[in-house]
């Protein structure tokens, strides 16, 4: 059975803890601005496609799209008390880096079938200014298996967040407040999925995808 929304107490926590803990950082510590918020579907599966600067990109998009969004997260992150806790709430999953983990990638497709919208940082890990260079095709794989749109995102400026290290260090949560810099987010409008999932098409919807991120982290702040 298809479903328009992801589980009722996962919104519900989600919405406490951004109008509680997130949003406030995000909207005066950061000073963060956001772009294309009517862009983002409310109800229903979405492939969320973005760029990948730092370890707080997923609560920062989260926060944007105004909806719980499921991500793969690496398996190290599950063995951390609170952490996992706080990252379950907002939908993350665990993923073994090592190799490929295909139970993760079921688990991504079934969370698609029950109106999640799934996060993917379309090169899989940090660049080092933002900007995409290598994509990979994982978000249009799942988003034409399952005929949802992909909704392409940009972060801008949260590779300066890292000065404050990483979020888990030594197996150890660090809990130091991030630096208080300019962060932006621009929302481009939902792409129609690849009408099958061959590799050229795949490829096309990806490259598409990359090129409109890069263009709008052109923009700057």
């Amino acid at each position: 059975m298809n479903h328009t929304r992801e589980p009722l107490v996962n919104l519900l926590l989600y919405h406490l803890l951004k109008s509680v803990v997130v949003s406030p950082l995000f909207r005066f510590h950061l000073q963060g601005q956001v772009y294309g918020e009517q862009h983002v579907p409310q109800e229903g599966p979405v492939v969320i496609v973005c760029n990948h600067a730092s370890d707080y990109d997923p609560l920062i998009l989260a926060c944007c799209v105004n909806r719980p969004v499921a991500y793969m997260a690496k398996a190290e992150l599950f063995n951390v008390p609170v952490l996992k806790e706080l990252i379950q709430l907002y939908g993350a999953y665990p993923v073994k880096r090592a190799s490929l983990d295909r139970k993760a990638i079921r688990v991504g497709q079934g969370m698609l079938s029950q109106g999640w919208a799934i996060g993917i940082f379309v090169q899989g890990t940090f660049t080092a200014d933002g900007r995409i260079t290598e994509p990979k095709l994982g978000a249009a794989f799942l988003a034409a298996k399952h005929q949802v749109p992909l909704l392409p995102v940009c972060l801008w400026g949260t590779q300066a967040l890292m000065t404050g290290g990483h979020v888990l260090q030594d197996g150890k949560l660090n809990l130091k407040m991030p630096p208080s810099v300019p962060i932006s987010v621009r929302i481009g409008q939902p792409l129609a999925p690849p009408s099958s999932v061959r590799k050229e098409e795949l490829w096309n919807i990806t490259q598409n995808c990359t090129t409109i991120i890069n263009e709008l982290h052109s923009l700057g702040r």
